[in-house]
């Protein structure tokens, strides 16, 4: 078979079809396959044909299928897969759903996301965030108040994706939702806004309950660009976490945080490489030649990945002061 003789070796589309109608569903199944092997548009309404296939294992195949493909028949039929019998099938068309890039398949969603399962909500909306389409604001604004906290976070999605500023309220609003995730996804969402007010959410997280929270929150405020909140930001290197640590050091980098310079060369003796690494990359972004002691004493470290970082840290130093 060549590239350009893509049925030789599934079958043609008529001889997929009469697969479809075989009494073995494995048949069936090996049939759907073939279909996106064909990589064809016209397979399309064969595979909206096996949707409805009795047997679970051939909708399953399906709903994965169809996430090869693209357009508002396809998205018609993942939508009406979210609500099968068996979850397994209905969480394959959302995933499916969320490879959608055609604008056209809102038409079909838009009208679900006050569906009366939570399931089907979260899944509108996580295929709406990847769409970015304008007209799926306002319902994600709208829902940024509902009542399951799935669909919250998939609502704050669609809002970052879509990066107006005037969303701004709502995001801030949101990073202090009661559940965990939809306040990390809001924080991750803050990023788009380089602004004082976004910071300054971000570093209010900084506190929460949660270090995985604090990780992103850590992390956002580098991404943000806020000098200002190099303190509370040097102030998290005493976090529990390792893990908001080395987020906390890798912004204080990106920020080229001078004053923090003293609080960062500790973190060169630290047990854990990484933090070391970290440590050392940041001391180069920030290139303080007050840093420079200290560097040269890890030039011998244990750690090849964390030698390389502290001889690159010195020749930043060497080059921009």
């Amino acid at each position: 078979m060549t590239a350009f003789e893509p049925f030789e070796a599934f079958g043609d589309l008529d001889e997929i079809s009469e697969r479809l109608d075989s009494p073995d569903p494995s048949v069936r199944r090996l049939a759907v396959i073939d279909l996106v092997e064909t990589s064809s548009g016209e397979a399309i309404p064969l595979l909206v044909r096996a949707a409805s296939d009795p047997d679970a294992d051939v909708r399953l195949q399906t709903a994965r299928a169809l996430g090869e493909f693209d357009g508002f028949d396809v998205a018609k039929v993942l939508v009406g897969a979210l609500t099968d019998s068996e979850t397994v099938v209905a969480q394959a068309a959302a995933d499916s759903l969320a490879e959608l890039r055609e604008p056209a398949a809102s038409a079909v969603l838009l009208p679900l996301v006050t569906h009366s399962s939570a399931f089907v909500r979260a899944a509108i909306f996580r295929a709406l965030k990847a769409l970015q389409v304008g007209e799926s604001l306002g319902p994600a604004i709208v829902a940024l108040g509902d009542r399951d906290a799935a669909v919250r976070v998939q609502a704050v999605g669609v809002i970052g994706y879509l990066k107006q500023t005037e969303t701004l309220p709502s995001l801030i609003h949101a990073t202090r939702d009661e559940n965990a995730d939809v306040r990390l996804a809001a924080i991750n969402a803050l990023s788009f806004a380089r602004n004082e007010a976004a910071a300054q959410a971000a570093a209010d997280a900084l506190s929460d309950g949660e270090w995985q929270v604090r990780a992103v929150a850590a992390e956002a405020i580098g991404r943000v660009g806020q000098i200002s909140l190099a303190t509370a930001l040097t102030q998290s290197l005493g976090d529990d976490y390792w893990q908001v640590r080395q987020k906390v050091l890798q912004s204080l980098g990106k920020l080229r945080a001078r004053p923090a310079v003293a609080s960062i060369i500790p973190f060169l003796d630290d047990p854990l490489p990484s933090l070391r690494k970290d440590a050392a990359a940041a001391l180069g972004d920030i290139a303080d030649p007050k840093a420079r002691d200290a560097l040269a004493g890890r030039a011998q470290d244990e750690d090849p990945d964390v030698r390389k970082t502290v001889i690159w840290a010195l020749g930043q130093i060497e080059a921009r002061n």
